[in-house]
């Protein structure tokens, strides 16, 4: 099965990187931003420099206990850190590590496999494919334990393929004179199907996405293509600018050449940054997108104010600066280029709207996505929607709101 590679794979990928540098000692800040960072710190107390996913990776199909079985031992290793106040910086690749304890958890998901056939070793796979992504997160570029984390996601996932009912392949896009990778997923090569192209943030891989697939949208008979933002993962080879639909864009104007997809039948989902990416198409290729839907996207507010950007994580802040080939990193600076990025600077909330029905979510207190954002896309948007997700439900919410989205962007597929 998962061929006796796994093991030895890791073994290699990390046994140059027993002193690899710790991902949150990456990125290098300007001094007077430093200071900023650091009373940020003192502040809140942060104990985690990352930003804990719990409820996401859950319902991406991590198992709670398993989750903070892995948590607690980072929490309580005794190796040393970057940053003694923030339990997930333990340096080097041994037990504590970030990376060491998901790929660990990974391996018992591979190893499990061993032992199983069908869509059980799929799912086994799939998980362990999962944590070796989580092990990589939030997967800055020059970040070495987080892209050998990122080469057993993908094979993981290439493994996980080949076991289960559904059908998944890999699509290669022209683009210049490079290459873009995405997944297509399918149930069957039956007939032609509606397809919904999906994209999350900045800090997720698109092998993430599989639970979104099986469990909402192949019972539906709704393909899924997956593609990764700018500057990460298979994507990693362009740089992220404001221009952040680009690749997305390529990978729209591919479609008809598909056979096993019906490209008069085109949804987006957009998670975070992808879906600033999504509304963002939804505008540019009005003709060839029957509707869209943005979770948590940042739209215009967090662009608009250096204040709000220093609100920000230094995780995000990394992110940010690491995505723009930023070294020697000034807040201050950081924040005005970003102000390109708003949808409403680039001009497409300020004038027409799109003929695309976008529904805009967030939950409730949302710092990068604040209701202001949703109601924003939703005015400039034909039949366009904004939706809060309470915080009192946030476990429900999450399901919830993504139950309430796939519905609803099958009706407009279907319309």
């Amino acid at each position: 099965m998962s061929e006796p590679t796994s093991k030895n794979l890791s073994e290699t990928l990390f046994a140059k990187h027993k002193q690899a540098k710790e991902t949150s000692a990456l990125t290098q800040y300007m001094p007077s931003s430093l200071a900023v960072l650091e009373q940020k710190q003192q502040q809140e107390g942060r104990k985690w420099y990352r930003n804990l996913r719990r409820l996401q990776w859950a319902w991406q199909g991590i198992d709670p206990i398993e989750q903070e079985a892995v948590l607690a031992k980072i929490a309580s290793s005794t190796h040393s850190r970057t940053n003694d106040e923030l339990l997930d910086t333990v340096m080097g690749y041994h037990g504590g590590n970030w990376a060491y304890e998901w790929t660990r958890l990974g391996m018992q998901h591979q190893k499990q496999a061993d032992d199983l056939d069908g869509e059980a070793a799929a799912d086994e796979l799939f998980r362990a494919s999962l944590c070796f992504s989580i092990a990589g997160y939030p997967h800055l570029k020059n970040d070495n334990l987080a892209l050998q984390a990122q080469t057993l996601a993908n094979n993981a996932y290439q493994q996980a393929a080949k076991h289960t009912r559904y059908v998944i392949k890999p699509i290669e896009i022209p683009y210049k004179n490079k290459t873009i990778t995405a997944n297509l997923h399918l149930a069957n090569t039956d007939k032609p199907k509606p397809v919904v192209i999906v994209s999350a943030g900045l800090d997720s891989l698109q092998t993430d996405m599989w639970r979104l697939f099986r469990d909402h949208l192949a019972e539906r008979d709704i393909a899924m293509l997956t593609v990764d933002m700018p500057a990460l993962g298979h994507s990693s080879q362009w740089p992220l600018s404001e221009d952040t639909s680009c690749l997305h864009q390529a990978v729209l104007n591919e479609l008809p050449k598909l056979p096993w997809v019906d490209h008069h039948r085109v949804g987006l989902i957009g998670f975070r940054f992808g879906g600033n990416a999504m509304v963002r198409l939804s505008f540019l290729e009005q003709e060839k997108i029957k509707a869209c839907v943005s979770m948590g996207a940042p739209i215009h507010d967090i662009f608009s104010s250096p204040t709000k950007m220093k609100l920000m994580s230094k995780m995000y802040l990394d992110i940010l600066a690491n995505r723009l080939n930023k070294n020697g990193v000034d807040i201050d600076s950081l924040a005005g280029q970003l102000v390109a990025w708003s949808l409403k600077v680039q001009g497409f909330l300020s004038g027409r709207r799109t003929k695309v029905p976008i529904l805009s979510l967030s939950l409730e207190g949302d710092p990068v996505s604040p209701f202001s954002d949703n109601k924003l896309v939703a005015l400039f948007s034909h039949h366009g929607q904004a939706k809060k997700i309470s915080s009192q439900t946030i476990t429900k919410g999450y399901e919830q709101s993504l139950d309430l989205a796939i519905k609803w962007l099958e009706d407009e597929l279907f319309r």
